[in-house]
């Protein structure tokens, strides 16, 4: 195994990482800015204001997005191990 084809893995792994993520993250930015654009607009100044909605919307697109998610990451898996010969040299 050389060094390409661990940083060919490496990078295959971190891509799908992000990828995996990007829902969740992009879901939590959007709630958080509109509470934050909300709570500067009325002045409310609660903590469980900007928790909660986050928290609720990040649940809600992990219901939406997680067999997405899971499927992603079984093929993901499937073809790390179809390519375990060519990367042993086999």
């Amino acid at each position: 195994m050389d060094t390409s084809a661990v940083l060919d893995v490496g990078l295959d792994a971190l891509v799908l990482a992000a990828t995996l993520s990007a829902p969740l993250l992009i879901t939590a930015l959007a709630v958080g800015f509109a509470v934050s654009l909300f709570q500067s607009v009325t002045q409310i100044q609660e903590v469980t204001l900007s928790f909660v909605p986050k928290a609720v919307a990040v649940g809600v697109a992990l219901l939406v997005s997680g067999h997405w998610m899971v499927q992603e990451t079984v093929a993901f898996t499937h073809e790390l191990f179809e390519r375990i010969p060519a990367l042993l040299g086999m």
